[in-house]
């Protein structure tokens, strides 16, 4: 009982990349609902201020449907825990991402190759998208 009252309370943490936050919309899957599916639990999606200003960007300039795209994902956004990193302004997302990631044991949830592969180097769990239709996870919470 008193494990089952512990772990209850003890909320996963998890970042979502730009990538992420994209996936409704490529792959018509419900982030939040599959996410909370495939680790049966509850969860706190966290989106670093880098991701966001990133999106920002995008919404802004480029192509219209990846504006709209872009503007999605930011909604989306507004449902995570914003997290602000001390070296916002001159370091690449990623990198503050794995460093955020490793920093605070959380997984990540990303499609991104490059990004995957770093984390999976450093033993960091990972949440992606599997055959285009649900998701799947590399390590253990």
């Amino acid at each position: 009982m008193m494990s089952q009252t512990k772990s209850a309370k003890e909320k996963v943490r998890i970042i979502f990349d730009a990538n992420a936050l994209f996936v409704p919309l490529q792959f018509n899957i419900d982030i939040f609902e599959e996410t909370k599916q495939l680790l049966d639990r509850n969860f706190e999606a966290v989106v670093l201020l880098s991701t966001c200003q990133e999106l920002e960007r995008i919404a802004k300039q480029g192509p219209l449907e990846t504006r709209r795209k872009a503007a999605f994902a930011l909604e989306l956004a507004k449902k995570c825990r914003i997290l602000k990193t001390s070296k916002e302004s001159e370091t690449p997302t990623d990198d503050l991402i794995v460093q955020a990631a490793s920093k605070h044991n959380w997984p990540v949830f990303t499609n991104d190759r490059q990004l995957r592969n770093r984390l999976r180097d450093i033993n960091v769990p990972v949440i992606y998208v599997r055959q285009k239709s649900r998701l799947d996870m590399d390590g253990r919470l």
